[in-house]
């Protein structure tokens, strides 16, 4: 119970809000048992400027946060992030709360004036890089944890998701 509470505090002090919406319960315990190959998230060929747009105003229209995905499909901890988002318990609680755009990045050789833009610096210090967005004003969410996730290999499928639901309301 103390564990709890103490996880409780601690998530509630990342976020500033008691009202994050529950992560779901991931059946998953392990990487391993993501479906194989992994995927390939990131088009080197996206008009990354027209998929924010985009993502930006269908997130407003749905009432749910953006969520931008700085990446590469070179980068390990980038595509087990896309294969656990995309997991049957995880899948509908992301379809629920945000909409989700992936930007490549190359070998941090593009799209890095957008990375500034949206706060993750001029060159993160790690993939995946996500910023989190209100698309009603732009605002970021999730300043100073946007490289939360770039050793999400460290991690568990169940800490991913705690990690996309403490942002949510």
């Amino acid at each position: 119970m103390r564990l709890f509470f103490i996880t409780a505090l601690a998530l509630f002090a990342l976020t500033g809000s008691a009202h994050a919406a529950p992560a779901p319960h991931m059946a998953e315990t392990s990487f391993d048992q993501l479906a194989q190959p992994l995927p390939l998230p990131y088009n080197e060929h996206a008009d990354a400027r027209k998929d924010i747009a985009a993502a930006r105003e269908a997130a407003r229209l749905g009432h749910k946060l953006l969520l931008i995905d700085f990446g590469g499909n070179w980068c390990l901890d980038c595509r087990i992030l896309a294969g656990t988002i995309r997991l049957p318990d995880l899948a509908p609680f992301v379809a629920r709360h945000y909409v989700v755009v992936t930007v490549d990045v190359g070998r941090f050789t593009k799209n890095l004036d957008l990375t500034k833009y949206y706060g993750l610096g001029a060159r993160p210090e790690g993939v995946p890089a996500l910023a989190i967005l209100d698309p009603q004003t732009g605002k970021l969410l999730n300043p100073g944890h946007g490289t939360a996730l770039s050793d999400a290999r460290s991690m568990t499928p169940q800490a991913l998701a705690d990690w996309l639901a403490q942002w949510t309301h």
